[in-house]
């Protein structure tokens, strides 16, 4: 597991999670990955926040068969509205956790190409199972897809909370 980059502020941690559209694959992390800082004792330290790439989908809720599967599993997927990251986010953020590869790219762009490789990642970077995996967008597929995501979201959330707790406990 690649090591966490330093927190910009001392004793807090931004995390902002960053897909296409902000329904689907960075919503379900971000409530994922909340409620597992949450239950780690770090809420009030590990800040956690979604967005997209594009701006289609600002101010609507999660993709419903996302928010469908989040509420059987346990969580709460009521609070969730779209926004699209803005280029303040490279800096405010100790962390940017990209989907997929051309979140990444996107992401870069924003920021023209002057990133830091070690707080602009892709998520899958963190997966302990696949590490470097792109998250797949499930959003044109089937329910299928949306449990896939959800396997490398928990797994993943879970890693990442573990190299959090050993710098904020």
């Amino acid at each position: 597991m690649p090591a966490l980059p330093p927190p910009r502020t001392p004793g807090r941690y931004r995390i902002a999670l960053v897909c296409l559209g902000n329904i689907c694959r960075s919503p379900m992390a971000d409530v994922v990955l909340t409620e597992r800082v949450a239950a780690a004792g770090l809420a009030d330290k590990v800040s956690v926040v979604s967005s997209g790439t594009g701006d289609w989908h600002v101010g609507h809720p999660m993709d419903r068969r996302a928010a469908a599967l989040l509420t059987s599993e346990g969580y709460d997927a009521s609070a969730h509205r779209a926004q699209q990251v803005a280029p303040s986010w490279l800096t405010a953020h100790d962390l940017l956790l990209a989907m997929d590869r051309q979140n990444l790219r996107d992401l870069h762009a924003l920021a023209d190409g002057d990133v830091d490789p070690d707080r602009v990642r892709l998520f899958g970077d963190f997966d302990p199972v696949e590490p470097g995996a792109e998250v797949p967008d499930p959003y044109y597929g089937g329910d299928d897809g949306f449990h896939d995501v959800l396997a490398m979201i928990e797994r993943t959330a879970d890693a990442l909370v573990d190299a959090l707790v050993l710098d904020y406990r």
